[in-house]
């Protein structure tokens, strides 16, 4: 269930390889931009990722979204252990207005901060008639708020930040231009692209670029009928009904 989490808690080095020799700590890396159209499993990643880095014995996360989740996604044994889920704060900014004071205004927030930031559904607080600077200043303040989250924890660890972003198939040129911006912003994107092999199965590629930082990876991640999500690499998938497809990394999936 959590091994796509993993994944992305490498590129952001969140309890990774980074450890002193007195203690277990984490240097932050780059910020995330997981790219996907609908029903990609965007949110199920984040919620994925949420619950790995709860479960590490740090500070709680920060999850931001405009409405709350419908459901949990389905688990079993410590993937959602109580214990977990108490330390993943949702927060429900309704608009982009209230998505920037939230923001702006967690500099002043007491308690411990939070060492992860997610946010999902960023186009939902791109659409209100936002042009290129405006897009620019949100992701500016995200890693901002980031980064001051990182410097509450103190050197050594950090706090990583994954972004959600819908994609669309064909979107015009306003939307190419802004998430040209965007990608400015995240080096490190993951991508989705939905690949259903047959009846009664919900099945997804995704190709991890951590920017320069690192090899380009890919995944199979299949859905079972009880909800139930395995990723295995990609590579790996014998007798894939879209290995004719190509497993070719270039460009986006």
């Amino acid at each position: 269930m959590l091994r796509m989490a993993e994944s992305l808690r490498r590129v952001l080095n969140l309890g990774s390889s980074a450890e002193s020799e007195e203690e277990n700590t984490a240097e932050a890396g780059p910020p995330l931009l997981l790219l996907g159209g609908p029903g990609s499993g965007k949110t199920a990643l984040l919620f994925a990722a949420a619950l790995e880095a709860a479960g590490e014995g740090r500070g709680p996360v920060l999850f931001l979204t405009r409405r709350p989740l419908q459901s949990l996604p389905r688990g079993r044994g410590a993937a959602l252990d109580p214990l977990r889920l108490q330390k993943i704060r949702f927060q429900y900014p309704p608009s982009t207005h209230e998505l920037l004071q939230l923001l702006c205004s967690a500099h002043e927030a007491r308690g411990p901060a939070p060492s992860l930031l997610l946010l999902d559904g960023l186009e939902e607080y791109l659409v209100e008639d936002w042009g290129p600077q405006e897009a620019a200043y949100l992701a500016a303040l995200l890693l901002d708020t980031a980064a001051h989250f990182s410097h509450q924890i103190g050197p050594g660890q950090g706090c990583g930040l994954i972004v959600a972003l819908q994609i669309q198939e064909e979107g015009n040129s306003g939307d190419a231009l802004q998430l040209s911006l965007l990608q400015r912003y995240f080096p490190a994107q993951c991508w989705l692209q939905v690949d259903t092999p047959g009846p009664g199965q919900r099945c997804l590629r995704a190709c991890l670029d951590p920017g320069g930082l690192g090899p380009r990876a890919e995944w199979w991640v299949a859905f079972r009928p009880d909800g139930e999500m395995t990723i295995t690499p990609w590579p790996a998938q014998a007798g894939n009904p879209s290995s004719d497809k190509g497993s070719s990394s270039e460009g986006q999936p």
